[in-house]
């Protein structure tokens, strides 16, 4: 399933920290100019470039991992060629409770790690997509309250997909849940919302 779509992200790093600004998954053998499919998840954690961190500031091939396979099975249901990864954070890492932990110095120094941050406005017009299906799957985390409402602000998006928690309205549920069944549930119920709700975004 990998081998049919090249994955491919633009990494850096900002004082010791590394980040990665966003993804691409293209399937090969087609040439889209824009992403047909927006995603936004809680941040790359291990997400790396495939050649090594030396590959800094330009679009790198990336190591796929089992998070992308879901939106790669998503996008196959779909027929989608080209989706674009943003995360509330760009902060790398992997284990969520270090990842809580270095928001706080991130926004000590004052680095703006969220591409849905007004300060950074220059990046998400260049990046997000408007008037195409967007997702929002960054988990459900108490902790992530103050990014996932910057970041539903920002976007403005009236008919998000996503797997919303009841209650919570900052809460969507994640791709890739540690039960192999809610896995496949999830697809099955993204592929649903959206072929729904196609006619709405493609004339």
């Amino acid at each position: 399933m990998r081998k049919d779509f090249k994955i491919a992200g633009l990494f850096y790093e900002l004082n010791g920290f590394k980040f990665r600004k966003f993804l691409n998954i293209v399937r090969n053998n087609s040439s889209p100019k824009n992403p047909d499919l927006m995603v936004v998840m809680m941040n790359p954690g291990s997400s790396r470039p495939i050649n090594g961190d030396d590959n800094y500031n330009k679009e790198s091939e990336a190591v796929p991992d089992r998070t992308q396979d879901q939106i790669i099975r998503l996008m196959n249901n779909c027929g989608f060629n080209y989706a674009r990864i943003l995360n509330l954070s760009d902060l790398r890492e992997p284990k969520s409770s270090v990842f809580y932990n270095t928001i706080n110095k991130l926004e000590y120094q004052n680095i703006s790690h969220s591409i849905f941050d007004l300060k950074r406005s220059e990046d998400f017009e260049e990046l997000f997509v408007t008037d195409i299906p967007v997702i929002y799957a960054w988990g459900v985390n108490k902790k992530l309250l103050n990014l996932a409402i910057q970041t539903i602000n920002r976007i403005g998006e009236t008919k998000p997909i996503g797997l919303n928690k009841e209650g919570l309205v900052y809460a969507y549920y994640h791709p890739l849940p540690q039960n192999y069944t809610k896995q496949k549930k999830w697809v099955e119920k993204i592929t649903e919302m959206i072929k729904k709700g196609i006619s709405d975004f493609k004339p």
